[in-house]
């Protein structure tokens, strides 16, 4: 067996262990605007997904329209999206962000990316300042319902430490993953792996002592703590912010 067809067996392997846990999450129907994820996706990073929409809600019921939020000054954007953390730099970057697509698309809209490719959408997405292959495949999954693999710190984490990537950022294993995950399980793959991540396989105290992927892993030190780690906490893991922008 080749190496790349053991890791899409593996990844397969290790994607159907995890439905088991924590069951098959389906995508709702009724998907936002890719500008909408492009900016819930920027409030999102360093917090939490509570704390994050909750910012987002309190934006959007401020200004409902992104017309109004590229027009107000800096001060009422910082105000409105303050739970969210680093409220003056993500209020800069919105309003950056508003203000190119703007200038790119003449409205406040990313609505023409949804008649071009996977590729095309990453390529534009990525040429805004600031925006990463993360965030651009979240806009793909979250927004558009493509079949696309993101990967956060928890993803990028949880890949590396099984062996099915070996990149050194989140980015590099984006794309080494991008032909491992099989056809169709994009989203559920990328949501078990992030709320695997935040019950069992912390990036600090992981719990490999009830690990079900123990056997698949190559943590060096799952041994050391294989007798000792417990899962801790018994919070409701279910709720994801890009699941939930409205």
């Amino acid at each position: 067996m080749t190496r790349d067809r053991h890791l899409r067996v593996k990844t397969l392997r290790v994607a159907k262990t995890l439905e088991k846990l924590l069951g098959i999450p389906r995508q709702t129907s009724s998907l936002p605007p890719p500008l909408d994820m492009l900016i819930a996706t920027i409030l999102s990073q360093n917090t939490n997904d509570k704390n994050s929409h909750r910012a987002y809600t309190t934006l959007r019921a401020k200004f409902p329209r992104w017309d109004d939020v590229a027009n107000a000054s800096m001060r009422s954007v910082i105000a409105a999206i303050r739970s969210g953390g680093m409220a003056n730099q993500k209020a800069a970057r919105i309003k950056e962000t508003l203000r190119a697509v703007n200038n790119r698309y003449g409205t406040h809209t990313l609505s023409a990316l949804k008649r071009k490719p996977n590729d095309a959408v990453l390529e534009e997405l990525t040429s805004l300042n600031g925006v990463g292959f993360k965030t651009a495949s979240c806009v793909l999954l979250f927004s558009m319902g493509r079949d696309v693999f993101p990967v956060d710190t928890h993803v990028h984490r949880i890949c590396n430490r099984l062996g099915l990537a070996n990149g050194s950022t989140p980015e590099k294993t984006f794309e080494q993953m991008k032909t491992l995950v099989p056809k169709g399980r994009g989203y559920s793959f990328h949501t078990n792996l992030i709320r695997f991540g935040r019950m069992m396989c912390k990036s600090s105290n992981p719990s490999c002592g009830e690990c079900p992927l123990f056997d698949e892993c190559l943590y060096e030190g799952k041994k050391e703590r294989q007798g000792r780690t417990r899962i801790r906490s018994t919070a409701d893991h279910s709720f994801m912010l890009l699941d939930n922008v409205r």
